[in-house]
């Protein structure tokens, strides 16, 4: 019987960043998938800048940059008549846009990426049986060559919607299904709309409600999109899933062209002609979430987790969040380095994610995303999954109060730029420096008065730490973090290096300052997935060290 750390169970965008990570984290792992091969549909499209901003962290980016095409907004037309136009536009300190990227090429990508760490899917391999033993998990496998088990520390279900780890597990999964059933088509068209922009068309029956939709994103290629739209009756079926689940891609006959057709005859914004047709399917829709994440040593991620509409793009990108957010706790965890109550934290903080997105997604569907009375920034924000937090988590150190500016422990580590190292003839980047798969502990340093080597003396006022004070602070975290934290300073534009060695980058442009709300002397501890943990003024050696030890055990 093979041991293994990590067990992942289906190999779609949330399986393959879990196992991605899990390596990345240096933790042994298998991941299994049902199907022989992958499926060559384009289901989830919609990439958000914060699923870039971890791409980023992991090293992919660049890849999914050279495959993905920006989505610019969406135009929108009621009952034939244009609507508002929304464009997906957000301020400067945000490093990454809105992307459109066929699910086919974001599994390739992450398949890829996932085989340098010599790990591979292991293809036509299916769970069917799942028992929790004292300190393991043993699974049943059936394989293309015959049946196999395998002891695991830990399993991942990222198996969809009709996950038999969740069932395994015994978790609810509560929420009901939309009526109306869907097809999905990827097809090319002729008409002139601006491009990168997404098409949302809807008509009004008598009774003032929507009977009729039309729903397009853009693809790479020239005039390609996937659209969506209402199945006709002749493609209608009234099949019930086996378990009570009626959601994704269903069998039966596929829609063609002339189905596709008939739909933009009615509702396409100018008269458009549809071709080459790639892949098409009927579809259902239900919203649901799972009681709980996390049952003993398995742990359920994305569809196995959340279902809802795909409005906005919201499923997948919230989906490898959670595989993200798990990793690095899971990697602790394997290593006895975690604190006793760090893996129920992933359920703490994911479930409030999965709930709120679930009701807003639902609610979307029903009215259109511009329903909610927000200002656009914050939906802007919003939407590109920017402003996930974890403010009540366990992990995080609660603020005295919401910090005057910058972000709120829990909340996304913001991007900056401008920053200088004394070694390099460029700028570099804030998560430049947070790209590692560790904490990082961040000493703003401000331009003092009291003389070479303080720390914000004369600007920080009373207690303001001096280079021996971070000096030991310093040595504390990193004792409390079993060497698992990057410690750096960043020196306001006028201050003095630490006589102390501490990593430094001069905030040249003082970009840190302004996004951080930095004061002098203040230190921000950021964590591998990228939220802020704590920030502490002043950074005492207790202060760090107490909130180092709700994530780090004794060892």
């Amino acid at each position: 019987m093979d041991e293994i750390d990590v067990l992942v169970v289906g190999a779609g965008p949330v399986g393959l960043t879990a196992a991605a990570e899990l390596r990345r984290h240096g933790v042994g792992c298998r991941i299994v998938d049902r199907l022989p091969a992958p499926q060559h549909y384009a289901k989830a499209v919609g990439v958000q800048p914060r699923t870039l901003e971890l791409w980023d962290a992991m090293g992919l980016v660049r890849a999914a940059l050279d495959e993905a095409v920006p989505m610019r907004g969406q135009l929108l037309y009621v009952d034939g008549q244009p609507g508002p136009r929304i464009d997906l536009v957000l301020p400067p300190d945000v490093p990454y846009g809105f992307a459109a990227l066929p699910q086919y090429t974001t599994e390739r990508l992450l398949a890829e990426h996932l085989a340098h760490w010599d790990t591979h899917v292991e293809r036509g391999s299916e769970l069917v049986s799942l028992h929790e033993e004292a300190d393991r998990v043993r699974a049943g496998l059936r394989t293309p060559s015959g049946p196999a088990e395998v002891r695991a520390r830990y399993v991942i279900g990222a198996d969809g919607a009709h996950s038999p780890v969740r069932k395994a597990a015994g978790l609810r999964f509560e929420g009901d299904a939309f009526p109306e059933q869907y097809m999905l088509g990827d097809v090319e068209v002729d008409w002139d709309l601006p491009e990168g922009y997404g098409i949302r068309s809807t008509h009004h029956g008598p009774d003032g409600q929507v009977d009729d939709v039309l729903v397009c994103i853009p693809l790479p290629g020239r005039g390609r999109y996937r659209m969506s739209m209402t199945v006709p009756e002749e493609l209608s079926t009234d099949g019930e899933a086996a378990d009570g689940v009626q959601h994704g891609l269903e069998g039966g006959r596929a829609p063609e062209l002339r189905h596709i057709q008939a739909v933009l005859d009615r509702l396409s914004p100018q008269p458009a002609h549809a071709s080459s047709l790639r892949w098409s399917s009927t579809f259902r829709i239900s919203h649901r979430l799972v009681d709980r994440y996390r049952s003993g040593r398995l742990f359920v991620a994305g569809d196995a987790a959340h279902i809802h509409p795909p409005t906005g793009a919201q499923g997948m990108n919230t989906g490898i969040q959670d595989a993200y957010n798990l990793a690095w706790k899971l990697a602790l965890a394997v290593r006895g380095l975690g604190a006793d109550g760090l893996l129920d934290s992933y359920h703490a903080e994911r479930h409030p994610v999965g709930e709120e997105v679930v009701g807003r997604t639902v609610r979307h569907a029903r009215a259109g995303i511009g329903a909610d009375a927000d200002d656009l920034d914050v939906v802007m924000r919003r939407e590109a999954q920017l402003l996930v937090g974890y403010p009540d988590s366990p992990l995080v150190e609660p603020a005295d109060g919401r910090p005057p500016t910058g972000p709120a422990p829990g909340e996304r580590a913001p991007d900056c730029r401008g920053l200088e190292r004394e070694l390099a003839t460029y700028s570099v980047r804030l998560f430049d420096l947070l790209r590692g798969p560790r904490h990082t502990l961040l000493f703003h340093v401000g331009p003092g008065t009291g003389g070479p080597g303080t720390i914000g003396a004369g600007t920080a006022g009373p207690g303001a730490p001096d280079d021996e004070h971070v000096g030991t602070a310093a040595l504390a975290a990193l004792s409390a973090a079993h060497g698992r934290l990057d410690v750096y300073a960043v020196l306001a534009p006028g201050a003095p290096a630490p006589q102390w060695r501490l990593p430094t980058v001069r905030d040249g442009a003082g970009e840190f300052a302004a996004a951080y709300g930095a004061r002098p002397g203040e230190a921000f501890l950021v964590r591998p997935d990228g939220h802020l943990a704590g920030r502490f003024h002043p950074p005492t050696p207790d202060a760090l060290v107490g909130c180092l030890r709700r994530t780090f055990g004794p060892g």
